[in-house]
């Protein structure tokens, strides 16, 4: 027992987060090897889909041209190679896995899948020896990524296809690509270490090396349903259910764009490097930690995405391989199960405890793994949007699937190329994937939906997680708050030139005398459209200063509150007008708000004048302050001065009052002076296009403040206001 302690001891901290995740799959497998071991089916018909199968193929039947779950890979072969070999060796490995030869029917009314008893897939070979330099690798680039997006047919088959690109004598790439219902990426690591395998041999004139499988992909379906009905894996359910109670269906994030009512998988891929030395520092981080490189990267994604939307509870999507069982290793097959990682980033906590809690989840995560996602799904019943995924919306993968370079003999090597290919689909949101490359540097791959972001916002979504990583690695104790993910030139753009935000506007004046301004200048100009009726700046002016000499002489002035209980028409915009000619401040009273709504905003503002019209009239409540009845005294009005009256209010005076709905609360006068008016009107002018000519419709109801913004917007302008009939809304 010491010698174990002693070794455990040994390890570094980093290697000890590994043990620890060994020693939970083991635990998480349970009772007997017997009793859990996948064995050959007895039937060798058609077997039923695996949980994660059965989701690609309803996924399909819905839209049955989707490229979204075309899985690519670029192999490449450098030194001397004999095509025919390497065609021979490719039916090998399709003879050898059953998940390469099956396609998927329906049979009774359920989906299965049918495995071909032979199938060459056939290697076509393309010759670009005639291109050079970047040319070449364009075309390559352009051809591998032209394949990537041509669907596959689950029915027809075959469900993989492979092409040989010839870049010189001693240079090539190995395009395979296949549909996510028959592979992941460690099936992709399977068919490197096999075609090597076997080139090599047949090469040499020699048999097969590789043992065969004692059990194939549709044997493993069957288990995992068998499998299901245990107890441990209902305990696992269980874990899943309470860990996930309560998490937040949606993550925030913020978007170029509006989510579309109808979703799409568009999507793009960016590829870029981390420095050398920040990833060398950022491991280095994980060994002082003991955790293991994938829980700080993965602690740090949860940081970004916590600074991006202040969420405190995040969840995140995460891929595990899926094969606990040794049987399942060697087998190319679709086992890997996506799983909910939530974080806590409550009390805005340090990077150095956010990674003990990620841990502690990811920990936790690879004992409970068996369940399938699915299945998860189908138990939680989350709530359900067209637009959102469930459970999660982004998704983090490290990619550690087998893919070492390997020698297939004295003159040809095997490795994973260097080219990116983009099937111009993404899944999710959001999936960041972290790749250690051969030399050292992590490489960090973005797929996005085109749909909610543009390619610039992911090139600095990048920046920020590589400046979060640098800030991080130098302070594990700073908190995610002060983490700076901005550098210099973005943080003095952000607060300087974005910021930057102050403009020249007529801070000395009213708005009512920046619209007297435009009737001097063009009095017969369109001012109002309403229905049939048209009314110029000038008529419109004039009509103001009548009844503002009346409001006038019942002791309208500064501060003082006048109602109007009007509906859209132009009495009301005359009606505005005037109150703020005549010095005082207009509150808009909706006729259909509920009497004892008026009567509080009334009685609240503070108000002395009412504005309404016979008809309106007995809808008021009772109010002791002058009611004048636009209609009864419209001859009266006629007799007064059209001329524009001297001023009394000055800029820092009340212009008006509009109340809050009362949704959270009691009802809230919020009042705004002639200069904050006139600011918003004419800072609006210039993006809206209001100009002399322009016509600009008044939609918003007058308790609104968007109606602020529609009618002295246009009117300060000097464009046309064109009013909504009342019937319109």
């Amino acid at each position: 027992m010491s010698d174990v302690s002693e070794r455990v001891g040994a390890l570094s901290p980093g290697e000890r987060a590994a043990l620890a995740m060994r020693l939970a799959r083991r635990a998480r497998a349970g009772g007997s090897a017997a009793e859990s071991a996948i064995t050959r089916r007895r039937d060798g018909g058609p077997a039923p889909l695996s949980f994660a199968q059965r989701r690609l193929w309803f996924l399909s039947q819905m839209e049955a041209d989707s490229v979204t779950y075309n899985l690519p890979i670029a192999y490449e072969l450098r030194g001397r190679l004999d095509a025919a070999v390497l065609g021979r060796a490719l039916d090998e490995i399709v003879r050898r896995h059953e998940a390469l030869r099956t396609t998927f029917t329906v049979s009774d009314g359920e989906p299965v899948q049918v495995v071909a008893p032979a199938l060459a897939l056939g290697l076509p070979v393309i010759d670009l020896t005639h291109l050079a330099g970047a040319e070449q690798w364009e075309e390559l680039r352009r051809r591998a990524n032209e394949d990537a997006r041509r669907p596959f047919d689950l029915e027809r088959g075959p469900l993989a296809r492979a092409t040989l690109v010839k870049l010189s004598e001693e240079s090539h790439y190995l395009l395979v690509l296949l549909h996510h219902i028959v592979g992941d990426a460690w099936s992709m690591g399977i068919i490197l270490r096999e075609l090597s395998a076997l080139y090599g041999a047949f090469l040499r004139g020699e048999p097969s090396p590789l043992a065969e499988l004692p059990v194939q992909y549709a044997d493993f379906a069957v288990w995992q349903r068998e499998s299901l009905a245990a107890d441990a894996a209902r305990r696992q359910l269980d874990y899943w259910k309470q860990k996930l109670a309560g998490a937040a269906p949606v993550l925030r994030l913020p978007t170029d764009h509006p989510r579309p009512s109808a979703p799409t998988d568009r999507g793009a891929s960016q590829f870029m490097l981390l420095p050398d030395g920040l990833s060398r520092a950022v491991k280095e981080l994980s060994q002082r930690e003991g955790v293991t490189l994938y829980m700080t990267l993965l602690a740090a994604f949860d940081a970004l995405l916590y600074r991006y939307t202040g969420q405190t509870d995040i969840t995140v999507g995460s891929p595990l391989a899926g094969r606990s069982r040794p049987e399942a290793e060697p087998l190319v097959g679709l086992f890997i199960n996506p799983v909910a990682l939530r974080a806590d980033l409550s009390g805005n906590p340090s990077f150095r405890q956010l990674l003990g809690r990620v841990r502690e989840v990811m920990l936790e995560a690879h004992a409970n793994q068996d369940v399938p996602f699915e299945k998860l799904v189908a138990e939680l019943q989350p709530e359900r949007s067209a637009g959102h995924t469930p459970l999660f919306q982004v998704m983090f993968i490290l990619q550690n699937a087998p893919m070492e370079e390997r020698a297939a003999s004295a003159e040809l090597v095997f490795s994973l190329g260097e080219l990116d290919v983009d099937i111009g689909a993404s899944k999710f949101d959001l999936t960041l994937s972290v790749e250690e490359t051969t030399e050292g540097p992590l490489l960090t791959y973005w797929d996005y939906k085109t749909d909610l972001f543009e390619h610039a916002t992911i090139e600095r979504m990048f920046g920020h997680f590589r400046r979060l990583l640098e800030s991080v690695v130098a302070d594990p104790d700073r908190r995610l708050s002060d983490v700076a993910i901005l550098d210099e030139g973005e943080r003095r753009r952000l607060l300087g030139e974005t910021n930057a935000t102050a403009a020249p506007f007529s801070a000395d004046a009213c708005a009512h005398e920046l619209f007297e301004a435009r009737a001097a200048r063009a009095p017969g100009a369109d001012a109002l459209f309403y229905e049939d009726a048209r009314v110029s700046y000038g008529e419109l002016n004039a009509r103001a200063n009548r009844l503002a000499r009346r409001l006038r002489r019942l002791g309208v002035g500064p501060e003082v509150v006048v109602g109007l209980h009007l509906e859209r028409s132009p009495e009301m915009v005359v009606a505005l007008l005037a109150v703020l000619k005549a010095g005082g401040a207009y509150l808009p009273l909706d006729p259909a708000y509920p009497a004892a709504r008026l009567r509080f905003m009334l009685e609240d503002s503070g108000a002395r004048v009412l504005l309404t019209e016979r008809r309106l009239a007995d809808a008021l409540p009772p109010w002791p302050g002058a009611v004048v009845r636009l209609d009864a005294e419209r001859e009266a009005a006629e007799a007064e001065s059209g001329e524009n009256l001297t001023a009394a209010a000055t800029p820092s005076h009340l212009a008006y009052v509009i109340y809050t709905s009362g949704s959270t609360g009691r009802p809230k006068g919020v009042m705004v002076a002639h200069r904050g008016l006139c600011n918003l009107a004419e800072a609006m002018a210039r993006p809206l296009g209001l100009r002399p000519g322009a016509r600009f419709l008044q939609f918003a109801p007058f308790s609104f403040d968007a109606s602020v913004l529609e009618v002295f917007g246009a009117l300060t302008a000097g464009a046309a206001l064109v009013l909504a009939p009342q019937t319109s809304l």
